[in-house]
């Protein structure tokens, strides 16, 4: 007599323990996920904002070139002395870090960097040639209004510069990104730097720092 065996097939569910351990998991990657989006679209927003700055850096050397290395006259508007003859659009002046819809008009379109409010010599315009530390000496950097969060106010209607107070009323936080401790700024030799914020406001020569006062008087 053959006697035949049957299988029986289990469901098995998951525990209420287990369960919130999945739950856990998934909410651990996620934090993660959005972490690393949130890191990668920073580091976008530096290297576009750099960009920016490169290409008004270009734009003035061009400027220089015609003008007998004279920069822009005290009295005018920088922006319209590069825009549109050197820079076609408005959107260059605009950092990724400026969250104001961008705009192709004369007089309201946003513009996040400024001048050294410095470069100048009394009533006419500061020569390439009279800054006595070129690598140093900040010419163009983010422009930001004095709230205690990135914000910008200027626009294309007036000349927008930029001093060693800076954002966030001249804090020890008031850069645009890493957590606020950083800053990119182009200066008059026309490279573009990525600098600390307390270096960036620094004015007065240490050890440490012994051209802060070349950085925001020629």
């Amino acid at each position: 007599m053959t006697t035949k065996t049957s299988n029986s097939r289990f469901c098995t569910a998951f525990t209420l323990v287990e369960l919130l351990v999945v739950i856990a998991i998934i909410a651990t990657l996620a934090a993660f996920a959005v972490s690393a989006l949130s890191s990668i679209q920073e580091k976008a927003r530096i290297t576009q904002d750099m960009n920016n700055l490169r290409q008004i850096a270009l734009a003035t050397q061009t400027y220089l070139n015609d003008s007998d290395g004279a920069y822009f006259l005290p009295t005018t508007n920088w922006m319209t002395s590069l825009h549109p003859k050197y820079l076609s659009n408005w959107k260059i002046f605009q950092s990724p870090f400026d969250k104001r819809a961008p705009s192709e008009n004369n007089t309201t379109a946003p513009v996040s960097y400024g001048f050294n409010a410095n470069a100048k010599s009394g009533s006419n315009p500061l020569t390439s040639d009279n800054i006595t530390n070129p690598s140093v000496f900040v010419l163009f950097a983010p422009a930001q209004g004095t709230l205690t969060t990135v914000s910008f106010t200027g626009t294309a209607a007036n000349s927008v510069t930029v001093d060693k107070a800076g954002g966030s009323q001249g804090t020890a936080l008031g850069g645009t990104h890493n957590k606020r401790r950083r800053i990119n700024a182009c200066m008059a030799d026309l490279h573009v730097e990525n600098m600390l914020w307390s270096v960036y406001k620094n004015g007065t020569n240490s050890s440490s720092d012994p051209s802060a006062s070349q950085r925001w008087n020629p």
